[in-house]
């Protein structure tokens, strides 16, 4: 019985190993991306998606949004609470109705990076995508985020959402 619970232990401690070193060899950036038609007009996808503090009400993931700074220009710095979590974040370039870029502005993360959102309009509808240009610091996360969650799981959830609403709070 102790020699079985001895084996389990070590193939255990052996698949930790394993997913570590292969967290290491990954690359600690990168760039995943996903596009939706949303049917719509791109001025008001871009009210939707500018408006960060009422993202609950339109993407399910995001719980509550808190303003934490703005300044007279409109640079937005914000923590979003989301199933995940909650993430300092920060507009870093708004050009409407066109182009919009978050930053992931909390160093206590094990992650980082942008949030780019381009729209492209089409006769009554529009196409976004969303880029995200990222970085996975701790090597078990990075493993994780490569296999087991999915680089594009957040944005393809922010892109059904958005498809989703008409631009209106949620019933």
């Amino acid at each position: 019985m102790i020699r079985k619970l001895l084996v389990a232990a070590a193939a255990l401690v052996a698949a930790v190993v394993m997913i570590y070193v292969v967290g290491l060899v990954l690359p600690v950036a990168h760039v995943a991306s996903g596009t939706r038609t949303i049917p719509r007009p791109a001025e008001a996808v871009y009210r939707q998606i500018a408006d960060v503090e009422h993202y609950p009400r339109w993407w399910p993931d995001i719980e509550r949004v808190e303003t934490l700074s703005r300044t007279p220009l409109g640079h937005i710095t914000f923590r979003q609470h989301s199933t995940n979590g909650a993430i300092v974040m920060e507009v870093v370039e708004e050009t409407a109705p066109s182009r919009f870029v978050t930053r992931i502005a909390d160093p206590d993360q094990p992650f980082g990076g942008t949030w780019t959102f381009e729209l492209t309009p089409h006769d009554t509808s529009t196409e976004v995508t969303i880029t995200e240009r990222g970085e996975v610091y701790n090597p078990l996360f990075r493993f994780m985020s490569r296999f087991v969650f999915g680089h594009t799981r957040t944005i393809e959830s922010a892109l059904a959402a958005l498809a989703a609403s008409d631009g209106r709070a949620r019933p």
